[in-house]
């Protein structure tokens, strides 16, 4: 964290530390004490919702989980405030892994059916677990004493700023660390996730159960807050209330969620005061009117762009001042305002406002970069010494039957590929090519045959897992990580390279520093072997295409694999830097990795690969030295054509 962001922090806490001071009616300090609490457990949905990019419709019921966890121990055991806190966290967080492992089967549209339904289910038991939770009756729970005194409602404030903070301090931590790179990179391309070694099925369930975790210490601090709970406040609307909070904030950031959370406590309380309402939608529209200005004359928004939201705003001002009683019409103004909202400011507040300020990101990487020689690859892997199979194969794939229904993509087809070479898959389009990548890395399970790779059969294996046994890939459309930097991708490679848990992550352990550096050094050194060191901090999807491909090289390297299958890696290149790539897969070589090369240019094929196989509707046809392949008769009638016999 910069400096400046720290000295921000601390501002921001000192402000909050002084509200109770500035108002303070009991009111105004219970209403920051809820705004607390819902931050808390939105900074927690938004690991679900805006790195994960899942829909959870059963976070108000986690909530509930937590309350009732600290509500019960309460009333029924008297148990105290210290004790029921980290037990309502533990309780919830299993209830999360419960809710996640059958969800995350599914995802979109059923994964929101699957928790919503959990959601009235958790409701359902609350409500008729009498014995446990006293049914529609509610529990009673008094605020603590601690050391002889009575906590009161401004103590209790400062509780909940500490769990704020506290809370703000872990996860910015995890989401700064291989753990959110893991989450961001499940939203971004979950099949490049697995392919890079980041099981995508385990982490969503890490990410669920991190999050339902935080929903149960919000739930805890809310039991206490309100010293009352009953089944009807958990309910479908609070989760709905939640998701809005988060979208309307801006997800993947800290300040979005208690900026939503400010706005679904306060929004209901300003649209209850007519001549509070008058003041902020004046000030709204004045806001919207100097933006829009603004953007018009910078060109950044055309006028017909600006026209409607400037228009709603103005007439959201005007409408103050027509009615006379805004009790009428307070559901409609409310859902007026997060329609906009949502509409046309779809990262959220924060986002926006994110978006209006140049992005100085942190050159950290050319300090490693600096150090390093240029195409000096040996500290960076160091390639496991294997075994290979008795005939010397490294990989093995025999009898291979890839079936889609009544379509065989791949018929009967063997590959020996020997350790050390460079190994051309070529074929026309439609062949089974990129078929046959996906089976070698996991994606596609073989309908028969066998995979053998460093003598230890593969077949049916997970991608994560044969990520980890040493198999990397590239892909035929570019599967980067669009959000975040080059070389945030890079370092998602480097996913298996970090042994630190979750506890070396949130204290900030030697250990986990140490790793930490590491993986920079390496995921820098790569980005400047493939040439993109320059470009480091920028985005991966703001990169040209070609540049898009070498980073994806550049990202499989760094699983430090001994096959690499590379996919068309020459596609979008200009002449000059197909060069390039031809003596880059030859350093690649040099350095003991294994290729798999699809490719249709047949120049690079011709004048890299030693042996080179030849695919046609699913089966192979021809297989030899480049020279033998170019004069097979069948290569030329299936794919070379008349070039093939001219050359």
């Amino acid at each position: 964290m910069s400096v400046l962001k720290k000295s921000f922090l601390v501002l921001a806490i000192a402000a909050a530390a002084l509200l109770p001071t500035l108002w303070p009616n009991p009111y105004y300090i219970h209403l920051m004490v809820v705004i607390g609490i819902y931050a808390i457990l939105l900074l927690g949905l938004d690991i679900v919702v805006g790195y994960v990019g899942e829909v959870s419709l059963g976070h108000a019921a986690l909530f509930g989980i937590g309350s009732y966890t600290a509500g019960v121990l309460h009333f029924q055991l008297g148990a105290p405030f210290l004790l029921a806190v980290p037990a309502s966290i533990l309780v919830t967080g299993l209830f999360g892994a419960v809710l996640a492992l059958p969800a995350l089967r599914v995802s979109g549209p059923y994964l929101a059916m699957v928790t919503l339904a959990f959601g009235t289910i958790i409701q359902i038991l609350i409500n008729e677990m009498d014995f446990l939770t006293n049914g529609p009756l509610g529990l009673s729970v008094r605020k603590p004493i601690w050391f002889g005194h009575q906590i009161t409602g401004t103590d209790y404030y400062y509780i909940v700023l500490v769990a704020l903070v506290v809370t703000l301090l872990v996860i910015q931590r995890i989401l700064k660390s291989h753990l959110g790179r893991a989450f961001e990179a499940l939203h971004d391309s979950p099949i490049a996730s697995d392919c890079m070694g980041v099981s995508v099925y385990g982490y969503k369930v890490y990410a669920f159960v991190l999050s339902a975790g935080i929903a149960g210490l919000a739930g805890s601090l809310y039991t206490y807050s309100e010293e009352y709970i009953s089944p009807s406040t958990y309910n479908f609307e609070l989760t709905i209330l939640f998701l809005l909070a988060v979208i309307m904030g801006g997800r993947k950031t800290r300040s979005g969620p208690i900026l939503g959370a400010i706005i679904v406590v306060m929004l209901p309380n300003v649209l209850s005061d007519i001549d509070l309402f008058r003041q902020i939608s004046i000030g709204i529209a004045l806001i919207t009117t100097a933006y829009s200005a603004y953007a018009v004359v910078t060109r950044i928004r055309s006028l017909k762009q600006v026209a409607l939201p400037l228009a709603g705003t103005i007439a959201l001002a005007v409408s103050g001042y027509l009615m006379e009683n805004i009790t009428e019409h307070r559901l409609t103004i409310f859902g007026a305002m997060i329609l906009f909202v949502v509409y046309y400011l779809p990262n959220g507040i924060m986002g926006f406002l994110r978006s209006l300020v140049v992005k100085i990101r942190p050159q950290w990487v050319h300090r490693h970069v600096a150090i390093l020689e240029q195409g000096d690859m040996q500290h960076v892997w160091s390639v496991p010494d294997r075994p290979v199979t008795s005939k010397g194969y490294l990989l093995e794939a025999r009898n291979i039957v890839m079936q889609f229904g009544g379509l065989k993509a791949l018929n009967e087809v063997n590959l020996q590929i020997v350790k050390g070479s460079v190994h051309g898959l070529i074929g026309p389009n439609g062949s089974g090519k990129s078929t046959t990548m996906n089976v070698l890395t996991g994606i596609y399970r073989p309908t028969s045959g066998e995979i053998e790779f460093n003598g230890k059969l593969i077949t049916g294996a997970t991608p994560s897992s044969i990520a980890g046994e040493g198999i990397a890939r590239t892909f035929q459309n570019v599967q980067l990580f669009g959000e975040m930097t080059a070389i945030e991708n890079v370092l998602v490679g480097l996913h298996h390279t970090y042994r630190h848990s979750l506890l070396d992550v949130v204290f900030q352990t030697p250990r986990c520093r140490k790793e930490k550096n590491s993986a920079e050094v390496r995921a820098a050194s790569l980005l400047q072997f493939v040439g993109l060191a320059d470009l480091a901090n920028e985005e991966a999807r703001n990169l040209p295409y070609g540049k898009q491909r070498l980073l994806e090289i550049a990202r499989a390297l760094a699983l430090n694999p001994s096959l690499l299958l590379l996919d068309e890696p020459a596609a979008g290149l200009t002449a000059p830097d197909i060069k390039e790539l031809i003596t880059m897969i030859d350093k690649i070589r040099s350095h003991g990795i294994t290729v798999i090369l699809i490719e249709h240019h047949m120049d690079v094929v011709m004048s890299i690969c030693d042996t080179v196989t030849v695919l046609d509707f699913g089966q192979k046809i021809a297989e030899g030295t480049p020279a033998a392949v170019q004069s097979d008769d069948k290569v030329i009638e299936a794919y070379l054509g008349g070039s093939a016999k001219e050359a």
